[in-house]
């Protein structure tokens, strides 16, 4: 039986249900120091931060996220297409809640067979070398085990190094094909470790979105206050003889 100690350790990132997969080091320092990245599921209500994000990206991330050279209107078809009742999509937020890392997990059609799902990530600009791109690739595989995903693709452009990368410390096999890659993993059944790490995983991010949220709510509240200070003393000023 798990306890309710056990769980909560799992939430914070200690014992078997949350593995070093789920951690970053931080690059400045001599001796890397484990932090936990939380990484929420993103919902339909999300859409305008997915298209942010995604707007954001520079032509040739564009390029390299979908295989061509999106324009602003094709990615807003896309972020608009995105079906949240069959994919998943992840997200990582900084401090002000801006979307700097996602991956979508599509997951096959009801036509077609029903074991496999292709994903998809980028990552902000300046977001990068901390390793994000690789802990949406795990949080991917544990939810696409409990879903009973037997194989996970990845379809990249054969100069999308830092992907294939990805796929390849996965032990994905990788297939080149001229300028297109396809990468393919074969996934283990669902355990009960696997379920428990996906609800603690998700436990850890919502509580860390929370957190975030409540503290871009205070920071604006002082600053409003701020500025209504410096117009009442503007204001003194102006009336003093």
């Amino acid at each position: 039986m798990l306890t309710a100690k056990a769980l909560f350790l799992a939430s914070l990132g200690v014992g078997s249900f949350l593995k070093a997969p789920m951690v970053e080091a931080h690059p400045r320092a001599a001796a890397p120091t484990p932090v936990m990245v939380p990484i929420r599921s993103i919902g339909p209500r999300e859409r305008d931060r997915i298209a942010q994000h995604l707007l954001a990206l520079a032509p040739h991330d564009r390029y390299l996220r979908f295989g061509y050279a999106a324009s602003d209107e094709q990615i807003r078809r896309y972020v608009d297409g995105l079906d949240f009742e069959r994919d998943e999509l992840f997200g990582i937020y900084n401090r002000r809640l801006d979307l700097i890392a996602m991956a979508h997990l599509a997951f096959a059609p009801a036509e077609q067979q029903q074991d496999c799902a292709e994903f998809g990530v980028s990552v902000s600009e300046h977001a990068r070398g901390r390793g994000y791109g690789a802990r949406l690739f795990e949080r991917a595989v544990v939810v696409a085990r409990n879903e009973g995903v037997g194989m996970l693709f990845i379809h990249a452009l054969s100069e999308n190094a830092a992907m294939l990368k990805i796929a390849r410390n996965a032990g994905a096999t990788v297939v080149r094909s001229g300028s297109e890659s396809e990468a393919h993993l074969e996934l283990p059944a669902a355990t009960f470790d696997s379920r428990m790490s996906e609800i603690a995983l998700q436990h850890y991010a919502q509580v860390d979105f929370q957190l975030k949220t409540r503290a871009k709510q205070f920071w604006a509240f002082l600053a409003e206050l701020q500025e209504i200070r410096s117009g009442v003393r503007a204001a003194r000023d102006r009336s003093s003889p």
